[in-house]
């Protein structure tokens, strides 16, 4: 099994930042996968000097989890790491409860990292698991493909956080022959056999198929193309439409890219020289003859609205899903600038002008208790903090970042 440890320690050396010494979060269910990738990476980490935090999820589907939970932070103590648990809670949806499920853990899992203070979670997807969501996808599923470095599924919990996956590339089988060489043993989680379950009918149907081999891993190099603006992003007419959409959800602060008819339409219309304005995904484009403009859309049509975020004293919140604001000595409710920007100090409303037309409305403004108008971005020396996250996270989401980034 020499290759397979040759093999994630190359990714490791790849996507990690030489020298740093922040944890390593583990996605650790107790299972085969999870617990090759734990041994692997805790091996890794003792020669480089970092801490492993095992992160087991109970989603409370099944009466045995606590059970299965304790085992798992018990398996993953015995083994070195640090273990922390984490439970879904309340209702669980009658329908579409394997991507409620996905979207509770990935949530978890990337609130949890940020608070240890991890950059980057390791899960332990396999090549296996790229099988399967072809043959989901092939039925009819949208499952895309395991990508083996991500920025974070979950927004805002997960701003800063990425998501890596070393073994897409090692056969299941292969990583369970390498546990009983060192002879381990690992839960088997019963859901994998419920044909209630598109992954679980994927996985049989393989089983019984002639193996196949997956395609190996596209290791081209990392995108280049150009993007201004911080509050705003400029591109040019000849982004492509996987650009377009990141560029619509950055800018709109939202959680769920446009896809489908109207991003191709979007798209079609940029590259034919169209000068218009459109809205999409709760993003306005604004395309001239330079290039195209994604800024936030102003109206409050939009779901989820421009909604108030109030803040305790320096407490932290992320309004509007691109804004990272922390609090000074006093609570604030953070709101959008638009029809505010009168009550702003005068070298606020002179710094205002610096700011695209577009922008100025949808920029965040603070409201004290006394009804004082303060903006966070435009006070040169506020008590009020605020971090743009639109270009971080569009950088993060179109692979401009590549390997972990420095705290």
């Amino acid at each position: 099994m020499r290759g397979l440890t040759q093999d994630f320690q190359a990714v490791l050396q790849r996507r990690l930042r030489p020298g740093a010494t922040t944890p390593l979060a583990v996605g650790f269910s107790g299972g085969g996968d999870s617990l090759a990738l734990l041994r692997l990476t805790l091996d890794w980490a003792a020669a480089h000097g970092r801490p492993v935090l095992a992160l087991t999820v109970d989603h409370g589907l099944n009466p045995a989890s606590q059970g299965w939970t304790a085992d798992a932070l018990a398996k993953a103590r015995a083994l070195g790491a640090q273990a922390r648990a984490l439970c879904w809670t309340g209702d669980k949806p009658a329908t579409g409860l394997s991507a409620a499920a996905r979207a509770a853990r990935h949530g978890l899992l990337a609130a949890a990292a940020r608070q240890a203070g991890a950059r980057v979670l390791l899960l332990g997807h396999t090549a296996d698991d790229r099988l399967e969501a072809a043959r989901m996808r092939a039925e009819g599923s949208t499952t895309p493909d395991p990508r083996q470095w991500a920025p974070s599924p979950a927004w805002p919990e997960g701003r800063g956080v990425f998501v890596l996956r070393p073994l897409l590339e090692a056969r299941r089988r292969t990583l369970r022959d390498w546990l009983l060489e060192r002879g381990e043993t690992w839960l088997e989680d019963p859901a994998n056999d419920d044909a209630r379950f598109a992954r679980a009918r994927a996985r049989a149907a393989l089983a019984s198929e002639t193996p196949i081999e997956p395609a190996p891993l596209e290791a081209g190099p990392s995108p280049s193309f150009d993007v201004e603006g911080e509050h705003a992003l400029r591109l040019s007419r000849r982004a492509s439409a996987a650009q377009v959409a990141a560029a619509c959800l950055c800018a709109a602060g939202t959680s769920t890219p446009p896809r489908g008819d109207r991003l191709e339409r979007l798209s079609a219309r940029l590259s034919s020289g169209e000068v218009f304005t459109a809205g999409l995904a709760g993003a306005r484009i604004v395309a001239d003859e330079a290039g195209v403009l994604f800024v936030r859309e102003a109206g409050e049509g939009r779901r989820g609205g421009l909604s108030p975020l109030v803040l305790a004293a320096g407490e932290t919140g992320v309004w509007d899903g691109r804004y990272e604001i922390t609090a000074g000595a006093e609570p604030v409710a953070i709101r959008p600038l638009g029809g505010l920007s009168t009550r702003l100090p005068p070298d606020e409303q002179q710094a205002l002008k610096g700011f695209a037309a577009p922008v100025r409305s949808v920029l965040p403004a603070a409201v004290d208790a006394a009804g004082a108008v303060s903006s966070p971005i435009l006070a040169g020396n506020g008590t009020i903090r605020a971090r743009v996250l639109i270009r971080e996270r569009f950088e993060a989401a179109t692979g401009l970042v590549d390997q972990e980034p420095a705290t």
